[in-house]
C-alpha cells in the first residue's frame, strides 16, 4: 500500500526532527501578542514630581531661581529652540512650577518654589529616618567605645 505523501514525509524525519516540526506549526490562539500598540503615557502635567523627572525641566528650574528670564533666555542657555522650551515651560506652569508675567511683548517667567512643596515634603520623611537611624548609629558607637551618649531621647525626638 502506498504511504500518503504526509507520511512518508514524516518517516524520513528523525523522530525529534518530526515533534519540533510539530510544535512550530502550532497555531497561535493569541494572534495579538506581538502587536506593538502605542502604550497610553501618563501626562507630564498631572503632578510636580512627572513634571521634574525630565532633566531640561530640572535645568529651567535651576536656571529660573536666579530670577524671573524670558522664554528666549531660558532657550539659549537650554540650547534648545524657543518652542521646544515653552513647551518645558508650559509644563512646568500647569503644576505650578513656574508662574509668567507679561512685560510688554516678553512673557517673563519665575520660579514659584512654592510648588516644590509636595517633593519637599515626600523627601522630608526620608530624610528625618535616615537621621534617627544616624543618631542611633551614633549612639550604638558611642556606647561601643564606652562613652556617654552625645545627647538624649528627647533632644532627639524634638527634631
Amino acid at each position: 500500500m502506498p504511504s500518503s505523501p504526509k507520511s512518508a514525509s514524516n518517516r524520513s524525519l528523525q523522530p525529534g526532527v518530526t515533534r519540533n516540526l510539530r510544535e512550530s506549526i502550532r497555531l497561535d490562539i493569541f494572534p495579538y501578542r506581538n502587536m506593538k500598540a502605542p502604550m497610553a503615557r501618563l501626562a507630564t502635567t498631572s503632578d510636580v514630581f512627572n513634571a521634574v523627572a525630565e532633566p531640561q525641566r530640572r535645568r529651567i528650574i535651576r536656571f529660573l531661581a536666579a530670577g524671573e528670564r524670558p522664554v528666549n533666555d531660558v532657550a539659549h542657555w537650554l540650547q534648545i529652540t524657543q518652542p521646544q522650551a515653552s513647551k518645558h515651560l508650559r509644563v512646568l506652569r500647569e503644576v505650578d512650577l513656574v508662574s509668567v508675567r507679561e512685560a510688554g511683548q516678553q512673557r517673563l517667567y519665575r520660579l514659584n518654589a512654592g510648588g516644590l512643596k509636595p517633593i519637599h515634603d515626600w523627601v522630608d520623611q526620608y530624610r528625618r529616618q535616615w537621621e534617627e537611624s544616624f543618631d542611633r548609629l551614633d549612639d550604638y558607637l558611642r556606647e561601643v567605645q564606652g562613652k556617654p551618649p552625645k545627647r538624649d531621647d528627647q533632644e532627639r525626638d524634638q527634631r
